[in-house]
């Protein structure tokens, strides 16, 4: 485990948004754990503490699948390229990571958390998604490794005392988790006072307001 740890604390090196989202995907489809590496830190984020590979900080480590469920449901068939590819060329209702990123560049970026469809879905619609894609396609790099129990891996790193502030669940920096978890849910308030915007099949192309 900690051989694993250190491959994706020192890897050699960082594949960016243009390189996963061609084709052929250079991710394998297998169970593993991810590391986001970043050149700019979103707005309100500590990385003074953060574990570094040149300018590049460690800000995010994510699995696929997550651990079997306990109740006797089926577990989870994703795999390392299906995840990565979502937080890259997905959308916010699809990806922890993208909803944090956009909510924090908000501002910056000029989008907004926006319901779709029924409204149980919330995506940044058009053109949020296409900015943020650029945005991630600068600033935000990956790395990871195979292994068939990555929700061990996962824990083991969350408890290790790297600073991992995108991280909401299971992480020890609960001042980090507190301003992150803060700015979605001012976020997600914001969207259910807005109208509905419809759903026309993706974040990839041009929605409508309902009505």
């Amino acid at each position: 485990m900690h051989k694993k740890a250190e491959q994706l604390l020192s890897p050699q090196r960082l594949y960016s948004r243009e390189e996963i989202c061609s084709q052929p995907c250079p991710v394998p489809v297998c169970p593993g754990v991810y590391a986001f590496y970043f050149n700019e830190t979103p707005p309100g984020v500590d990385s003074k503490g953060s574990h570094r590979v040149d300018q590049y900080a460690l800000l995010y480590v994510g699995i696929a699948p997550k651990a079997p469920p306990l109740n006797g449901r089926a577990p989870s068939k994703s795999h390392l390229r299906k995840r990565i590819q979502t937080h890259y060329c997905g959308n916010a209702e699809g990806s922890t990571l993208r909803r944090t990123l956009g909510c924090l560049l908000s501002a910056q970026l000029a989008i907004k958390l926006r319901r779709v469809g029924s409204g149980s879905r919330y995506t940044f619609t058009n053109p949020g998604e296409q900015l943020l894609d650029d945005w991630m396609a600068e600033h935000a790099f990956v790395t990871w490794v195979e292994t068939n129990a990555p929700w061990e891996l996962e824990k083991h790193l969350l408890s290790s005392g790297l600073r991992l502030p995108l991280n909401l669940d299971d992480n020890p920096w609960q001042k980090a988790v507190a301003i992150v978890a803060k700015v979605r849910l001012n976020a997600r308030q914001l969207a259910d006072q807005l109208d509905i915007i419809g759903d026309n099949g993706g974040p990839r192309r041009r929605a409508k307001p309902v009505g």
